[in-house]
């Protein structure tokens, strides 16, 4: 369990102090006080890094550091800090630049933007995706992390005018080999997903309706060798553009509701029933790999949900540690 949080210098918190119940605790305030910002403090903790910003981003206005401590009931404690150009983790007696994975606690969190994910873009569902697929196996992480640094250097290289395509071989190379192993992970992740789904959503809905989702791989079942051509054959267009375009980097994901498509047939309460079965289907594959309840950040999604939705939250989550945020008391 997640005892106390302590801020410095972090975005709007000059100093702050939070102390945390072992069942629900909650945030109050108006919005633009920083409620969200103490979720993104315990996220980075947790996880090794923030949900929506860089290092820089965080720091306090005319401040150079930032600092976050958060102690759990074990005695554990983890403090991280940045100095405006490098961040670190003391857990301990160790320091490390990177959280290290056994130091890594499950994290349910759930924004107000996640409830539009139905008919959110498809950068913003890999996002939601790969932040689950990232928490599930630390491989897809080391996957998407060494992907998307290969394609930042490829795609700085095809903006220079003077630029020689055999420059691009080496992060070509890359790009393929991570490429298919992003690929595999999320088609695992969305049978697993797919599996549990319409059961989940029943059980909020109480009626005979069917979910699924259609993972859409923008490389379709190329191998290594064959993702590796078609960067290649797409050298001419990737430099005329600046940018790559071909990849997984493009994928989408689509939701089927009743075996059509849930954008523009599913009313706005079945899309949010949907996420909550995302999330309720996210707490248990966590529980499952990590032998332990997630901590559970809710911002500000109580105030979107009907009283329905809102019982289902509560009743699914009540075995776990919540931190919520909201602008009036919830219950």
């Amino acid at each position: 369990m997640l005892e106390r949080v302590k801020l410095t210098n972090f975005r709007s918190h000059e100093g702050y102090y939070l102390d945390c119940k072992p069942s629900t605790t909650l945030i109050l305030g108006e919005n633009g006080c920083g409620k969200t910002s103490v979720l993104e403090a315990i996220y980075i903790a947790l996880q090794g890094k923030s949900f929506r910003a860089v290092d820089r981003e965080i720091v306090k206005r005319e401040t150079e550091f930032y600092r976050v401590e958060v102690e759990f009931d074990s005695g554990e404690k983890t403090v991280v800090t940045y100095d405006g150009n490098k961040r670190q983790f003391f857990v301990g007696d160790k320091k490390a630049a990177r959280l290290p994975k056994k130091y890594k606690h499950p994290v349910v969190l759930f924004l107000p933007s996640d409830l539009n994910l139905v008919e959110a873009s498809p950068t913003r569902k890999r996002d939601f995706f790969d932040r689950l697929g990232a928490q599930l196996n630390s491989s897809y992480s080391n996957s998407l992390s060494r992907y998307d640094k290969a394609l930042k250097q490829r795609n700085e290289l095809l903006k220079r005018p003077d630029m020689d395509e055999g420059a691009l071989f080496s992060w070509n190379l890359l790009m393929a080999k991570y490429g298919v192993e992003i690929r595999q992970e999320r088609t695992k992740m969305i049978a697993e997903l797919n599996r549990r789904l319409t059961e989940a959503y029943r059980s909020i809905a109480e009626n005979s309706d069917t979910v699924r989702m259609i993972y859409d791989s923008y490389t379709g079942e190329t191998s290594e060798s064959e993702y590796l051509r078609l960067l290649s054959l797409d050298y001419e267009r990737d430099h005329l553009t600046g940018h790559t375009n071909f990849g997984v980097h493009k994928d989408d994901f689509e939701f089927v509701f009743n075996e059509v498509g849930a954008e523009g047939n599913a009313s706005r309460g079945e899309m949010r029933s949907i996420m909550l079965a995302l999330k309720f289907i996210e707490s248990d594959l966590l529980n499952e790999v990590f032998s332990e309840r997630p901590l559970v950040l809710l911002d500000d999604v109580f105030s979107e949900l009907d009283d329905t939705r809102q019982k289902a939250l509560t009743m699914n989550f009540e075995r776990n540690q919540v931190i919520l945020t909201s602008v009036k008391a919830p219950f």
